[in-house]
């Protein structure tokens, strides 16, 4: 498995196939844009990037720079982290609606988990600096986009908490 990483920071753009239908995929296959109406998804599109991952590839690893979220419109990726006993353990195998990346949107810290693409593929990243354009030029529109963030972390802990409780 090699790392997209090893002569850029994120995956290539992907070809026009994926840009021309980008607001409605977002619309129609994110559950995370499922709050906003079509023109206000119009509205923000231009912020999104679109990206393509191949299979066996790295969005990212562990501790390397981080500014940008990633919604994964198909194929799966895998989370994992580096443990100082088992080396890097799975906690996560994320498809289509998932969000990873959530906190080096908000901060831009280095990156708390490596995620591995185990198929091809499609992503929308957000960037730290669009995501802090979008939320000053549609504030209205940035504070949902953030509601459906939390919302996915929340859920995300909570299957944690439960995971962690079912071992104990």
């Amino acid at each position: 498995m090699t790392s997209i990483l090893s002569s850029q920071s994120e995956p290539p753009v992907c070809d026009g196939i994926c840009e021309e239908r980008l607001c409605g995929r977002m619309k129609q296959e994110l559950r995370f844009f499922s709050f906003l109406e079509n023109a206000e998804l119009d509205e923000i599109a231009a912020y999104f990037e679109c990206r393509q991952v191949p299979a066996g590839q790295y969005l990212w690893k562990e501790h390397s720079p981080g500014n940008h979220v990633a919604l994964l419109i198909n194929g799966r990726v895998e989370v994992s982290k580096g443990t100082d006993l088992k080396g890097n353990v799975v906690v996560g195998v994320y498809s289509r609606g998932a969000s990873v990346g959530e906190l080096s949107l908000l901060d831009g810290s280095p990156r708390a988990e490596s995620v591995l693409a185990i198929d091809h593929v499609d992503l929308i990243f957000l960037t730290r600096e669009s995501f802090q354009r979008l939320i000053s030029e549609h504030p209205d529109i940035g504070v949902r986009l953030l509601e459906g963030l939390l919302m996915t972390v929340s859920r995300r802990l909570k299957k944690s908490f439960e995971r962690l409780a079912s071992i104990f």
